[in-house]
């Protein structure tokens, strides 16, 4: 089984839009920085120096929406990789009432610093996240 990476984060006003719910941009901005979180918990220190990724494609299904004070759970996963490329997916869930937010997906290109190139994905990078 794919380990989950998860946390949980409470709706705050600076997420809520014109319409009293949380910004569609929002749930992004949380995918990218959960997924940037999971990756500088796991990775070493010269991996982090050596090696980025960059966003290929998003793919969001809206579910259900979010209000201020919601408390969510988010988790993440890496779905699957490839030589150059990793599915990561994404879901929110807000537990009081069971209700998924969103699923979301993002395919990443895991790129050299240095060239600023893609580079292939290592088994020791590999075997992070499985």
């Amino acid at each position: 089984m794919t380990p989950v990476f998860e946390k949980t984060i409470t709706v705050s006003s600076d997420a809520i839009d014109s319409r009293n719910h949380v910004n569609n941009l929002v749930y992004l901005d949380w995918c990218l920085k959960i997924a940037e979180e999971h990756w500088t918990t796991k990775a070493s220190s010269e991996s982090l120096q050596k090696h980025h990724w960059y966003v290929l494609r998003h793919t969001i299904d809206y579910r259900n929406a979010a209000f201020l004070g919601d408390v969510l759970n988010i988790k993440t996963w890496v779905e699957s990789t490839s030589r150059v490329k990793s599915e990561r997916h994404y879901v929110i869930v807000r537990p009081s009432d069971g209700k998924k937010i969103i699923e979301a997906k993002t395919t990443w290109c895991f790129i050299d610093a240095e060239t600023q190139k893609p580079a292939l994905i290592p088994e020791e990078i590999r075997t992070l996240f499985q």
